[in-house]
């Protein structure tokens, strides 16, 4: 049984109530296959002024009250704020990129796994809650045979959805690379 069957309801990370068992293994599961799909074999930067003018694109289209940001390590390659996105957001597009940087895995996972492992991350000693985010928005860009080179960071929507429309720009991007 998968999440995306009837009789499993997705896990759903903003939530505080029990969840359906399994959805949350499912969930990470998934998040793994997608660092394993999402493999790419160059970024450049112009690959990352395409990906960020897709995820404007997307964000425009959809009327979505998103930032968006694309870096690597310290030196910011793309960054967008669409109507209705505040500096608040930039705060946690900074918290993510930290998160994902730390742990070279998508935001959102960083989370996942501590709740797996019976707990929240949040609540370990060392964890700055004012630093990192381990939130859905941000995925590392990965270069086969490379590792993580780039972060690419949605802010402005619940967590799963900011991680989704990230994994949906990654995947046209890649694909559009496959088809050259």
């Amino acid at each position: 049984m998968t999440a995306d069957s009837p009789h499993m309801t997705a896990f759903d990370p903003d939530s505080t109530e029990n969840q359906a068992p399994g959805s949350l293994e499912a969930l990470i599961a998934r998040i793994d296959a997608e660092i394993g799909e999402l493999q790419f074999p160059r970024f450049t930067k112009d690959d990352s002024l395409s990906l960020g003018l897709l995820l404007v694109e997307l964000g425009k289209t959809r009327r979505l009250p998103i930032a968006i940001d694309i870096s690597k390590g310290d030196q910011v390659l793309f960054h967008a704020a669409l109507e209705g996105a505040t500096a608040n957001n930039d705060q946690w597009i900074r918290m993510k990129q930290r998160a994902a940087a730390r742990y070279e895995i998508p935001s959102m996972l960083v989370g996942l796994r501590a709740r797996l492992r019976g707990g929240r991350i949040e609540d370990q000693g060392w964890y700055d809650e004012s630093f990192y985010a381990a939130h859905g928005g941000c995925f590392p860009v990965y270069v086969a045979g490379v590792g993580a080179v780039a972060t690419v960071t949605v802010s402005g929507l619940p967590q799963q959805q900011d991680h989704d429309l990230v994994v949906e720009a990654l995947r046209e991007i890649l694909g559009s690379m496959r088809a050259a």
